[in-house]
């Protein structure tokens, strides 16, 4: 992060503030994480935070400690756009384009003029945000916000609530530490936060060991609907709406299965196509292991992007139509690009 960022930064903190935090529409843990961490943190230096939620985030990070804090915008669209237009201060965490609001919230804060702090790790950031901290080498946001607080020359502030939140960003957006952002410094980070008293055993298990029988269906028949390009060295699975619906489907449900596509040997690009008919969309994930870029893939093809290795899209078309253009574009790359 710039120096110069740092200082003003610093200016904008040192008196006590009315201050929304943002993360992306379907915000997953490292977006929940980061905000409640950065939340936690604003509360300690007697500001006044509340994050902000574009939409429901899932019921397995409702543990979170302040998580029943957060307002759903499109749940109280009016009061949220109230706090937005009287906020003093805005951060925007774990995205770094506006539409990843949804295109309500983006109206309301395309017309604020407030000063915006953009911290994420994801590709091309566009250029809303007063203060920018933005890098791809992060595996998390959540790391980013353990950096963050240290430049502003604050890590004793990181107690036990901010550490839950920070780990938890950190272990789901590294896949259990296994993608390829992890590094040294990562389990340096991860070590301070156990050694903080961070309960790293318990928190998995609220995150991973608390599915429903219904979920467990609905991977199951996600598993019976994957398909194999083995020519391609790729996977895809579906789920319709229909799917969706005959297993009782909620929010967080679907959140891990595209992984699966990529634990089959000599696999090298999957993806989850997911119907949604309220929305008039196909959800996409894509996932890579190696060189192989899916967020450029998802850029260039499905209206996405994302991570080198991991990415979401989205199609307009049906699902048959969306899978013929997937495997049309699949067949026609090369191993090199695979590969390279």
């Amino acid at each position: 992060m710039k120096i110069q960022d740092i200082q003003a930064i610093k200016l904008l903190l040192a008196t006590p503030k009315k201050i929304a935090i943002i993360p992306h529409r379907g915000p997953d843990g490292d977006a929940m994480g980061s905000t409640l961490a950065l939340y936690h943190f604003l509360l300690k230096l007697q500001h006044e935070p509340v994050v902000i939620a574009p939409n429901e985030f899932p019921d397995f990070l409702a543990w979170l400690p302040g998580s029943e804090t957060v307002k759903i915008f499109e749940k109280e669209i009016e009061n949220c756009a109230q706090i937005l237009q009287k906020a003093d201060l805005i951060f925007t965490l774990d995205f770094n384009a506006l539409h990843r609001v949804g295109d309500e919230m983006e109206k309301v804060l395309a017309s604020l003029n407030q000063p915006f702090i953009m911290i994420d790790h994801h590709q091309k950031p566009d250029d809303y945000a007063t203060h920018v901290y933005s890098d791809t080498a992060f595996g998390s946001t959540c790391e980013m916000i353990y950096n963050f607080i240290s430049f502003l020359d604050l890590k004793e502030a990181i107690d036990v609530t901010i550490g839950t939140c920070i780990y938890t960003g950190i272990l789901t957006d590294s896949g259990s530490f296994k993608f390829p952002g992890t590094t040294g410094n990562t389990h340096r980070i991860v070590a301070e936060l156990i050694d903080l008293g961070v309960p790293n055993t318990q928190i998995p298990s609220l995150l991973f060991d608390n599915s429903s029988y219904s979920r467990l269906q609905l991977l199951g028949r996600a598993l019976q609907n994957m398909k194999v390009l083995e020519e391609h060295k790729t996977s895809y699975t579906t789920l319709t709406q229909e799917e969706l619906d005959s297993f009782h489907y909620v929010k967080g449900d679907t959140e891990g299965i595209v992984n699966y596509g990529l634990s089959i040997k000599g696999i090298h690009l999957t993806a989850i196509f997911i119907e949604n008919k309220d929305e008039k969309i196909i959800k996409i994930s894509f996932r890579s292991q190696g060189d192989f870029d899916v967020n450029q893939f998802a850029r260039e093809h499905f209206n996405g992007g994302g991570h080198r290795n991991a990415a979401g899209g989205k199609s307009t078309d049906s699902m048959e139509k969306t899978i013929q253009k997937f495997e049309s574009i699949v067949t026609q790359l090369t191993y090199t690009e695979h590969e390279s």
